[in-house]
C-alpha cells in the first residue's frame, strides 16, 4: 500500500517536473526566437485564419450583446405597454362603448408582446448563442497549437545542435530525434485540424447572420402587423366613443331647443287665445245681488261705442280704484258678472270687496267710458288679466 502511494506521488511529481521543464523550454525558445538566435516556424495562411477567427469572435460577441440589449428593450416596452393598457382598462367606464372589446384587446396586446419576446429568444438569440459557444474551445486549441509549435521548434533546434556537436552522443541524438518526431506529429495534427476547421467556421458566419436577422425580421413583421390591427381597433373604439359622446351632446342640445320652441309656441298661443277661466272658489259669493240684466249689457255696448270718444281728462275716480288697463285682445263674456272687451277699451281696475273672491288671473273693473258718463259702479265686472296691458 505504501509503495502504491509513493508510486502515485512519484508519478504526480514526475508529471509536474515534465510540465515545468516544458514551460522552461518554451520560454527559452521564445527568448531565442525574439533575439533572432533561433528560427521560428511561420505559417502566414494560418496566421490570417487566426486573425479572421479573432475578428469573427469579436463581432459575434458584440452581436450577442446587442441582441440581448434588444431583448431587454422589448421587455421594457412590453412592461410599459401593459401598464398603459391596464391604465386605460381601469379608466374605461362599464357603460362606455366597446368596454368588452377594450378588455379583450388588453389581453391580446399582452399576449402579442409575450409571443414576440419568446420568438426572438427561441430563434435569433439561441442561434447566436449556439454559434458563439464553439469559439472558446477553438480558441483553446489555437493556443495549444501555438504551444506545440514552440515545442516542435525547441525539439528541432535541440536535435540540430546535437548533430552539429564535436562529440556526438548517438544515444542522445536518437532520443532527441524521437522527441522531435513526437513534437512534430502533435503539432501537425493540431495544425492540419485547425486549418480545416477555421475556414469553415469563418464561412459559417454568413449563414448565422442570415438566419438570425431573417428570423428577427419575420417576427418583427408579424408582430407589427398584428399590433397594427390592435391599434386600428383601439382607434375605432375611441372614434365610436367620441361619436356617441357627440351624439348625446347633440340630442341634449336639440331637446333643449325643442323645449324652448315649445315654450315659445305655448306662450304665443296663450297670448292669441283666451285662457279657460279658472273655476270660481266654492265659497265665492256672487258679485251682485242680482245677475246683470239686458240693460247692463246694452250699457256696455253703448260704452264701447262711446269709449273711443272719451279722453283722459280729470274726473272723479270710483271707489277702490287701483290702476288703468287697456284691452289688447277681444273678450266675449260667458257669464253675467264678466266684462266684454274690445281692443282699445280702457278699464278702471277696482279692488275686490272681498279679496278671497278674486280668482288667479282675473281682475275686477269698470269701463272708463261708462264710469265717466254715468258715475255708476254697478256696471263693473271681472275680466282676464292677460287680455289687457297695464297703463
Amino acid at each position: 500500500m505504501a509503495d502504491t502511494g509513493n508510486s502515485g506521488k512519484g508519478v504526480t511529481a514526475g508529471k509536474l517536473a515534465i510540465t515545468v521543464q516544458k514551460r522552461l523550454s518554451r520560454a527559452q525558445e521564445k527568448v531565442l526566437q525574439k533575439l533572432g538566435k533561433a528560427d521560428e516556424t511561420r505559417d502566414v495562411v494560418f496566421e490570417e485564419m487566426v486573425a479572421n477567427f479573432n475578428k469573427q469572435m469579436g463581432e459575434g460577441t458584440k452581436l450577442q450583446k446587442d441582441m440581448k440589449a434588444y431583448l431587454t428593450a422589448v421587455k421594457t416596452l412590453h412592461d410599459a405597454s401593459r401598464r398603459l393598457q391596464d391604465c386605460l382598462a381601469d379608466m374605461y367606464e362599464p357603460e362606455w362603448f366597446g368596454k368588452e372589446e377594450m378588455d379583450a384587446m388588453v389581453e391580446d396586446t399582452d399576449t402579442l408582446w409575450l409571443d414576440f419576446h419568446q420568438n426572438i429568444t427561441d430563434n435569433s438569440m439561441l442561434s447566436i448563442d449556439s454559434y458563439l459557444a464553439q469559439f472558446p474551445e477553438i480558441r483553446a486549441r489555437i493556443a495549444k497549437r501555438d504551444r506545440k509549435m514552440v515545442d516542435f521548434d525547441s525539439a528541432r533546434h535541440h536535435f540540430a545542435s546535437l548533430q552539429k556537436g564535436k562529440k556526438k552522443d548517438e544515444a542522445k541524438i536518437a532520443k532527441a530525434e524521437e522527441e522531435l518526431g513526437r513534437s512534430q506529429k502533435v503539432f501537425e495534427e493540431l495544425n492540419v485540424e485547425l486549418q480545416d476547421q477555421l475556414p469553415v467556421l469563418w464561412d459559417s458566419r454568413v449563414g448565422v447572420y442570415v438566419n438570425a436577422f431573417q428570423s428577427l425580421a419575420s417576427h418583427q413583421e408579424k408582430f407589427h402587423k398584428e399590433m397594427s390591427k390592435l391599434s386600428q381597433n383601439l382607434n375605432d373604439i375611441m372614434s365610436k366613443l367620441e361619436e356617441q359622446r357627440q351624439l348625446k351632446k347633440d340630442v341634449a342640445a336639440a331637446k333643449a331647443g325643442d323645449n324652448a320652441k315649445s315654450e315659445e309656441a305655448n306662450h304665443n298661443q296663450a297670448a292669441s287665445l283666451p285662457p279657460a277661466r279658472p273655476n270660481p272658489l266654492p265659497s265665492r259669493p256672487p258679485q251682485h245681488d242680482e245677475p246683470l240684466d239686458d240693460d247692463t249689457s246694452d250699457i256696455n255696448k253703448e260704452s264701447r261705442i262711446q269709449g273711443s270718444e272719451s279722453n283722459s281728462s280729470e274726473y272723479k275716480l270710483p271707489p277702490g280704484f287701483l290702476y288703468k288697463v287697456k284691452a289688447v285682445h277681444e273678450y266675449a263674456s260667458t257669464d253675467g258678472d264678466e266684462l266684454e272687451l274690445n281692443v282699445g277699451d280702457i278699464v278702471l281696475v277696482l279692488a275686490f270687496d272681498n279679496p278671497d273672491e278674486q280668482d288667479d288671473g282675473w281682475l275686477m273693473g269698470v269701463q272708463e267710458s261708462l264710469w265717466i258718463r254715468n258715475k255708476d259702479i254697478s256696471s263693473k265686472g271681472v275680466f282676464p288679466e292677460n287680455f289687457t296691458q297695464k297703463l
